[in-house]
């Protein structure tokens, strides 16, 4: 239905967006002893952003170009490299204690992000039971 489908964009993209940046940070952590490892993050305001206008221009998203009227799946950031504060002698460039800080903080607000999708869902739940 158009109406849920416009309801819950926002909240679809950004729970796509958020999972994949702890991924990232996950993976990032993951690998903080791998020389040579660059670390990746994703800026969500952007991403959600660029998400968004895609999908209220009209554009019809898929996932492969030979695909018509299919939407894309799943909500993707541009993976970017990160700037280290302090260079490794290795050319690793996670630093645990930042990417650390940054998967709480990810992982909060993919919980606010989810909490809110479950109150509007909650509230919709009750218009159609009439409560």
């Amino acid at each position: 239905m158009k109406v849920f489908e416009s309801a819950f964009k926002l909240h679809e993209s950004a729970i796509q967006l958020r999972s994949q940046r702890l991924e990232l940070i996950a993976r990032n952590i993951a690998n903080v002893d791998t020389p040579a490892f660059k670390a990746q993050d994703i800026d969500f305001q952007s991403s959600l952003k660029k998400v968004l206008s895609d999908s209220e221009g009209n554009k019809v998203l898929v996932t492969h170009e030979k695909h018509l009227g299919g939407s894309s799946p799943r909500a993707e950031g541009e993976a970017l490299f990160t700037i280290p504060f302090n260079t490794s002698v290795d050319g690793n460039t996670v630093e645990m204690s930042v990417e650390q800080a940054k998967y709480g903080r990810a992982a909060a607000k993919y919980q606010a992000t989810l909490r809110f999708l479950e109150s509007n869902i909650g509230g919709i739940r009750k218009a159609l039971k009439g409560e």
